[in-house]
């Protein structure tokens, strides 16, 4: 049984140690095919963008020639074969991992990792070339592709750019005005693209660029106004992560029973699954780098892993309120209630960022889509609408939205989350999710009531129940169906574990007359979803209504 490439990103490393690989060659003859030659595609992190470069990389080099069957033997290229393969000399280029402590060490770090790049190809081709440390980056390579020219007056150069944008996405969320004086005006940074632009007249033939987001993208067009953006294109949809089909023909690769993969499916689609990057896209994405994590950690014990989400991977996704704190005033506490609620936005998707004016509402909720915390949900009158992708990015909104109330309200909360999952799966109380509840509702100012409704109360509630690990929630806000407003089903089957189903209302301090009324009403729903099928197989069920005055609550066991 082949080894799964968790963390492996050297597609030769991959293919000499016989690890399995999911076969994404076609796209090297959809890209080749295309009439434009520099090419961007963006796609969030841990998404296998680096491993495709390398898949360039092994393809394109003509030092790898004599490997071509080894490497591509049994791939779809490796069976049709482009006229371009093994025929250009590779510069390859991977900005991360820069130090962007402060503006003078992000500039060195640049200069390192152009300078590595160029030494290393300098060597490989064996160009005649003195990487000399005095000159700038620009400099570095307006001097390499003016040697290579002279040495190599008929041979051409493919640049593949890897993670062009990872340290320009670290000063957007630290320092914004180092960030502009890089990559805006005269910085270093747009120089450096203006080099690599006029090599395109010369020596370098194609360019494939990666990365997470557009940021620079309108600082550099002067710069560098030829490649052509396809990250939204519905060809190149699925040209990275795993579709469904790709995964379960993986899972049955390595000896997954058709059993097993009954009970992991439905939690890797609930936790892993749910991109789209183009409106007219064939079909949601799984995150590659988490489903690979999950099915090894599975195989070591032949049971659901109890950390679904790697903590490397997490630390990845923990900037979403540094980027949401870039849009000011209201519009970030309504973005996240939008999409923490399931409404969704619908709106166009900025393809280029202008850093020298501040981001506005569209601006940051592009920016959420690119970097994966927000993807196409569905098609409103041709434009796209929003959502958050799956249980894993559910959970990081809402914990972001806890924070920003907590915020709100000066007050350090201690939510003891542990105890509230375990009243509930033992004795089938809520007494400590009202409490936490409760907590919020007491210190948020009158004014805050202005904006109060069911929606927001039962925001609060969602948030907290996200946070409960062992339980698998389902809500009304999640599948925008006639459902309860939250259902809370323990995942471990095994264990006499209790659920429960919970219907809230809300009344307005002015409004606390019609408490029994609201109380009646949310009995009646509850009794009535009490009769759906679905509802009566869920065992040790306990219902309750919840009803919100202000910030009284009132809690019925039905």
């Amino acid at each position: 049984m082949k080894k799964l490439p968790y963390g492996i990103s050297d597609y030769g490393r991959l293919v000499e140690n016989d690890y399995y690989y999911i076969d994404k060659t076609k796209y090297i003859e959809e890209l080749e095919n295309l009439s434009e030659p520099y090419i961007i595609f963006l796609r969030p992190r841990k998404f296998g963008k680096t491993l495709f470069t390398s898949t360039l990389e092994n393809y394109y080099d003509i030092k790898k020639v004599d490997e071509f069957e080894k490497l591509y033997g049994n791939t779809y290229i490796g069976k049709n074969p482009t006229k371009l393969k093994n025929s250009y000399h590779i510069l390859k280029f991977n900005f991360s991992g820069i130090d962007t402590s402060d503006e003078e060490k992000t500039m060195k770090g640049f200069k390192e990792k152009v300078t590595i790049s160029i030494t290393g190809f300098v060597n490989k081709y064996n160009i005649d070339f003195f990487v000399n440390p005095e000159l700038s980056t620009e400099g570095l390579l307006g001097s390499l592709i003016e040697a290579f020219k002279t040495q190599r007056e008929k041979e051409k150069i493919y640049v593949i750019i890897d993670e062009y944008d990872h340290f320009a996405n670290e000063l957007l969320g630290f320092n914004t005005n180092q960030f502009k004086n890089l990559v805006s005006k005269n910085g270093k940074v747009r120089k450096w693209y203006e080099t690599l632009k006029e090599g395109t007249e010369s020596v370098i033939d194609r360019i494939f660029i990666t990365g997470v987001a557009p940021i620079t993208l309108d600082s550099l067009t002067s710069g560098f106004n030829i490649g052509a953006d396809i990250t939204q294109s519905p060809k190149f949809n699925e040209m990275m992560g795993f579709t469904k089909a790709e995964l379960v023909k993986m899972m049955e690769d390595i000896e997954i029973t058709k059993e097993e993969q009954k009970e992991l499916l439905p939690i890797m689609k609930e936790n892993y699954d749910g991109y789209k990057f183009s409106v007219d896209g064939k079909e949601k994405i799984y995150n590659s780098n988490m489903c690979l994590y999950f099915l090894n950690r599975y195989l070591e014990q032949r049971k659901v892993p109890t950390q679904l989400i790697d903590v490397n991977i997490a630390s990845d996704y923990s900037k979403l309120g540094r980027m949401l704190d870039l849009c000011k005033g209201n519009e970030r506490e309504k973005i996240t209630e939008k999409t923490v609620s399931g409404e969704g936005i619908i709106g166009e998707i900025t393809a280029k960022f202008n850093p020298a004016i501040e981001f506005t509402e569209k601006d940051l909720v592009s920016m959420l889509f690119y970097l994966g915390y927000l993807t196409i949900d569905d098609d409103v009158a041709g434009y796209p609408r929003l959502n958050i992708p799956n249980r894993v990015m559910k959970e990081i909104y809402s914990d972001y939205f806890l924070q920003v109330l907590k915020q709100n309200i000066n007050l350090g909360i201690d939510e003891n989350y542990s105890e509230i999952a375990l009243e509930i799966a033992l004795e089938g109380k809520i007494d400590k999710l009202v409490e936490l509840a409760h907590k919020y509702l007491e210190n948020l100012s009158n004014r805050d009531y202005v904006k109060f409704d069911e929606k927001y109360v039962k925001l609060i509630f969602y948030c907290i129940a996200m946070n409960l690990k062992i339980f698998r929630l389902k809500s009304e806000m999640e599948v925008q169906r006639k459902y309860p407003d939250i259902l809370l089903i323990p995942k471990d089957k095994s264990k006499d574990y209790k659920a429960v189903m919970i219907e809230f209302k809300y009344l307005k301090k002015e409004e606390s007359n019609l408490l029994q009324e609201k109380q009646e009403e949310a009995r009646k729903q509850i009794e009535e979803y009490a009769k759906f099928e679905e509802i009566k197989e869920i065992p040790n069920l306990n219902k309750y209504t919840v009803v919100a005055v202000n910030d009284k609550i009132y809690v019925e066991k039905i």
